[in-house]
């Protein structure tokens, strides 16, 4: 779906589309990304119910699955004159507003891409995380003609286990997090998509016109 819709922004036939949505457990490896960054073979992890993909988009091996929030740009960097670096710190301001309204302080990490999280906005609902720093969401894009497509991942209430099998994002030592696991509680999926939907129009500076959400087989 995102090469066929990548060729028609290209075209000039559609405007920039986003696809928000949740995948069925699965594994990704990015351009970077081998079989070193799986800390369980393929076979087993397609045993506990997870395939092991590898893609086009920037970056090593993540993690994909229920409670997550997958927001998939095909976003035309040429109509704001945006470079490939500004394009992902605008990525990473979009996930720090969306944890904001959820309760959750985001903040970037100088020389590497995605956010992170000390815990909670409100201390005295959630403190600070025991052990420090930890990542809450990843970004990974693939640029063609100008035009970007791939995206973020942010756990709201993703099993966060299952990164256990995996070298997030080449990163041995990172931790990961989620909303959920630092208040206890996350917006359901819908909401989560409805704020992060609104938060690129006014990152970006566009309308963002919604469509009703299709069921696609796994």
């Amino acid at each position: 779906m995102q090469l066929s819709l990548l060729e028609r922004r290209q075209a000039g036939e559609i405007p920039d589309t986003l696809l928000l949505l949740e995948h069925p457990h699965v594994y990704t490896l990015g351009r970077r990304g081998g079989d070193e960054d799986l800390l369980r073979g393929g076979a087993e992890l397609e045993a506990a119910g997870a395939k092991v993909v590898q893609t086009d988009r920037g970056g090593q091996a993540t993690y994909h699955g229920p409670g997550q929030l997958i927001c998939y740009a095909i976003f035309d960097l040429r109509v704001g004159g945006l470079g490939p670096v500004t394009y992902v710190r605008r990525l990473e301001e979009v996930i720090i507003g969306v944890l904001s309204e959820s309760g959750v302080e985001g903040h970037r990490v100088a020389g590497k891409t995605g956010v992170w999280t000390y815990g909670s906005i409100r201390p005295d609902l959630a403190p600070p995380l025991e052990t420090g720093e930890a990542k809450i969401a990843a970004i990974g894009v693939r640029i063609s003609r100008g035009v970007a497509m791939h995206g973020f991942a942010l756990n709201v209430s993703t099993e966060l286990e299952r990164f256990d099998c995996i070298v997030p994002c080449g990163m041995p030592e990172v931790r990961m997090a989620s909303i959920r696991s630092i208040c206890g509680e996350a917006p359901d999926m819908e909401a989560a998509a409805s704020l992060a939907a609104a938060t690129f129009g006014r990152v970006f500076e566009r309308a963002v016109k919604s469509e009703k959400p299709e069921r696609l087989a796994a």
